[in-house]
C-alpha cells in the first residue's frame, strides 16, 4: 500500500497551484459558510457559485468537470434531509402511503430539499478543488496560521500520515487470516457466523495491539529526532500581491452571492 494511494493532490502548473494555501483554505472556509448562508430558491446565488467553481476547476487546469464528477458521491449522504420533504407545512404537492403511515409532499418541503442539496454539492466541490490543489502539508500549515488548536492540526497529520501504516496491517492480518483457512474444492473457507465473528473480533484487537505498539516506537523515534510538537515545511507561506488580489476579488464575490440570493 502506497502514500500516494491517499493523497488526492494534483500537481499542476497552475495560477491556483501557486496560490498561497492560507488563502485557498481561507477562501474555501468562506465559501461554505457562504452557501450555507444562502436563503432556499436562490437559485440565480447557487447558479454563480457554480459558476465561479467552474472558473476555478479552469484555472487550475484540472478540467471543467473535475470537482462535478467526484462530487456526485457525495451527494447521497445529503438523503439524510429526506424527511424534510414531509415536515414542513406547506401547499401538498403529492400524497402516498409508506407501509401505514400516509405521507405528503409539500411545496416547501420541496424547496428546502432541493436547497440543501444544492448547497451540499456546491460545498463538497470547494472542498474536493481545495484538497486537489494544495499539499496537505501546506493545507496542515494553513490550518495552523488561521488559529486552528495545535491539537487538532497535529491528530489529522499523523492520521493523515500514517494511515497507509495501519492499512499495510490491516492487510497483513487478511492474509495470515486467509492462508489458515484453507478449504477443498467446492467448499468455503473457514466456518459458520460465529466463527468469523470470533475471528473478525480477534482480528480487531490484534490491530489495536499492533498500532498501539508502533505509535508509541514511532514517536519515540520522532523525539530522538527532535520533534517539538509541531510539524515543519520546506515550503515558505509568502503573501504575494496576486494572493491579495484573489482574496479581496473572492470576497467581494462572495458578498455579491448574499447580495443577489437575499434580492
Amino acid at each position: 500500500m502506497h502514500f500516494d494511494a491517499f493523497d488526492r493532490y494534483h500537481a499542476q502548473e497552475s495560477f491556483v497551484h501557486r496560490l498561497d494555501p492560507r488563502v485557498k483554505t481561507a477562501l474555501t472556509i468562506a465559501f461554505i459558510l457562504s452557501n450555507a448562508l444562502l436563503p432556499d430558491g436562490a437559485w440565480l446565488a447557487y447558479g454563480l457559485a457554480w459558476l465561479s467553481l467552474l472558473t476555478a476547476n479552469y484555472a487550475s487546469r484540472l478540467g471543467l468537470g473535475y470537482t462535478f464528477k467526484r462530487s456526485l458521491i457525495a451527494l447521497p449522504f445529503a438523503l439524510i434531509a429526506v424527511t424534510i420533504l414531509f415536515s414542513m407545512p406547506g401547499r401538498p404537492i403529492f400524497s402516498f402511503h409508506l407501509f401505514f403511515w400516509p405521507l405528503t409532499i409539500t411545496d416547501a418541503g420541496l424547496l428546502r430539499f432541493v436547497s440543501i442539496l444544492i448547497r451540499s454539492w456546491l460545498s463538497v466541490q470547494a472542498a474536493i478543488l481545495l484538497v486537489a490543489t494544495t499539499r496537505f502539508p501546506d493545507l496542515v500549515h494553513a490550518l495552523e496560521h488561521l488559529k486552528v488548536p495545535a491539537i487538532l492540526t497535529t491528530i489529522i497529520a499523523f492520521l493523515y500520515r500514517y494511515l497507509f501504516v495501519l492499512m499495510d496491517e490491516v492487510f497483513r492480518l487478511l492474509r495470515a487470516r486467509e492462508s489458515r483457512s484453507a478449504a477443498g474444492a467446492g467448499r468455503r473457507s473457514g466456518g459458520g457466523v460465529f466463527w468469523r465473528a470470533k475471528v473478525a473480533g480477534n482480528l480487531a484487537g490484534q490491530l489495536f495491539l499492533r498500532s498501539y505498539e508502533r505509535s508509541d516506537r514511532i514517536y519515540n523515534a520522532m523525539v530522538a529526532r527532535g520533534y517539538a510538537g509541531r510539524l515543519c515545511t520546506l515550503n515558505p507561506h509568502e503573501l504575494k500581491s496576486s494572493d491579495y488580489f484573489v482574496a479581496a476579488f473572492a470576497l467581494l464575490l462572495i458578498g455579491i452571492l448574499q447580495a443577489i440570493g437575499r434580492f
